[in-house]
């Protein structure tokens, strides 16, 4: 996603004399410049949140991303700055959506128990559980195993941005920060960090391949629900409950390995 259709001289002279620290008058020219970037990502992250949730609360807290990216941004790393940008932007969106506290307990329970057992029914199959498998597991019917996930949709509180973003303080760890910073103060949470982001990815492959489907094309294609729907077939509410199934398997994994807390 550009902000724009700016060429890189315009932006490197942009950088070149930004001071995060400096007048309103350049945070409010970051704002402007950056603000369809910001409003792009919101509109993804509002797709799996319930209608109480305010867009424009959204774009806030991605505001606060976009002044927080600026302020650490290095553009001798070499990284574009929407590159770095998007993951705080995305992730401020996702703290502020966590300090909000509106998922329901009886929902978090429930994802956590679906959580564990996708990640023993995989240990003991050697391979990722059927629907019918987990409901049985479960003790319900096919049924209410997709009105459970249903639920746990509607929550809101399924993301693959989950998985890699909340750090020992409940913060943002933004992965290029962690992936080529070599000055961290802290190289143990670089490797361990590093090595997350490698078995998310051999995870992904683990899935079923529909599920790996959906997370391919929502989070590295960054297709729309819709545009999903119509390449697979079926209906926007399939998608979404892949999309739910996906992190579920995925956290209830990496929880079980020991690289996330539950």
């Amino acid at each position: 996603m550009s902000a724009g259709n700016r060429g890189k001289g315009e932006d490197e002279e942009f950088w070149a004399n930004y001071r995060p620290k400096g007048p309103e008058k350049a945070r409010e020219e970051l704002i402007l410049r950056y603000l369809p970037l910001v409003n792009y990502i919101a509109g993804r992250v509002a797709i799996n949140l319930p209608l109480n949730v305010e867009y424009d609360d959204l774009v806030e807290y991605g505001i606060i991303g976009l002044l927080d990216a600026a302020s650490k941004f290095e553009a001798s790393r070499g990284v574009k700055f929407e590159t770095y940008a998007q993951i705080r932007i995305r992730g401020a969106i996702m703290d502020g959506i966590r300090n909000l506290d509106w998922v329901p307990r009886s929902i978090r329970a429930k994802a956590r128990k679906l959580e564990r057992v996708y990640a023993s029914l995989e240990q003991e199959l050697g391979r990722p559980a059927t629907d019918e498998e987990v409901a049985q597991a479960l003790g319900i019917d096919k049924n209410s195993l997709d009105s459970l996930i249903s639920d746990i949709n509607r929550g809101g509180m399924v993301s693959l941005d989950e998985l890699l973003q909340a750090d020992e303080d409940g913060g943002t760890v933004a992965i290029v920060d962690v992936m080529r910073d070599p000055d961290s103060p802290d190289p143990v949470r670089v490797i361990e960090k590093a090595e997350l982001v490698k078995r998310l990815g051999q995870a992904i492959d683990e899935l079923p391949d529909k599920e790996k489907l959906v997370i391919s094309l929502y989070y590295y294609e960054e297709l729309t629900v819709r545009e999903i729907a119509g390449i697979l077939g079926v209906s926007e509410s399939r998608v979404s409950q892949l999309h739910t199934q996906a992190i579920l398997r995925l956290h209830g994994k990496l929880t079980s390995e020991g690289f996330i807390e539950a």
